[in-house]
């Protein structure tokens, strides 16, 4: 970004897709001036928590966050504490400093969604004990969401809802709630206007932004596997709908990673 500083507060590096051309997709997101990035991992899964530490000495800089998503809450089925085991651990080994991805989706229910509640909540509160902000992902179940967030949560939580796509009255309570909303490449969807429009009201220290790598990648490059370096693409829409100039923009949301996350 010709010289400015940048973050990705939400990428999946330690995924199969990464594997093969990782220290090349490393060395573009320096070019394009990333300074760091959140790495999600599956606390569930070995293979990318193995991957992790591969990741930490290619860049330093990286940070991770641990959890069990709710696609995978099926396995854990009567036993909502051992998700929150299983992230405890996680964190532990990965030096993770948030809890994430949890949450619910109700768009494929690929785990009941009693089971995806109880995980959900297990993980909410080891983020209280642990004093980590939670990363959340949500699908058209907005309303069960922020139930849980607000009865385990104790009005304590704090974290981002990460590729944030609801209503600007969805946008109110997560705010209300004391978490940053997190914007990724749907942002530069021709279709995206609704989005946009909530974009532009959230405020200055409470906005991110994300790739969701390796997904969702951004216009123009929509279509190909999403990559950190891509996150740019994201903050100039974002810097042009909120009209303020890129770099500014790119400081904002550097900023409320630093404040959010920790300076690494």
């Amino acid at each position: 970004m010709c010289g400015d500083r940048v973050i990705d507060s939400h990428c999946h590096l330690a995924g199969a897709e990464f594997v093969h051309d990782l220290a090349e997709v490393l060395a573009r997101a320096e070019t394009a001036g990333l300074s760091a990035a959140l790495c999600i991992l599956s606390a569930d899964e070995p293979e990318e928590l193995a991957r992790a530490r591969t990741l930490g000495g290619l860049w330093p800089a990286l940070r991770f966050a641990v959890g069990v998503h709710p696609h995978r809450a099926g396995a854990f089925a009567g036993r909502a504490g051992a998700a929150a085991d299983a992230s405890r651990a996680a964190a532990r080994t990965t030096g993770a400093v948030a809890i994430g991805e949890i949450g619910l989706d109700y768009h494929y229910d690929v785990a009941p969604r009693d089971v995806q509640r109880a995980v959900f909540a297990s993980q909410v509160s080891l983020a209280i004990e642990l004093e980590r902000p939670v990363v959340i992902h949500t699908r058209e179940a907005a309303a069960d969401t922020f139930e849980v967030l607000e009865d385990a949560g104790q009005g304590l939580v704090r974290g981002v809802m990460h590729c944030f796509t609801g209503t600007e009255a969805e946008a109110a309570r997560a705010l209300a709630l004391g978490l940053h909303l997190s914007f990724a490449g749907i942002l530069t969807f021709p279709k995206a206007g609704a989005l946009r429009d909530v974009a532009r009201g959230v405020p200055d220290d409470r906005v991110l932004v994300e790739t969701d790598a390796p997904f969702l990648a951004p216009v123009p490059h929509r279509g190909r596997r999403n990559e950190p370096a891509w996150v740019v693409a994201t903050v100039s829409a974002l810097a042009a709908i909120r009209g303020v100039p890129v770099e500014a923009m790119a400081a904002a949301v550097t900023r409320n990673f630093d404040s959010l996350f920790g300076v690494r």
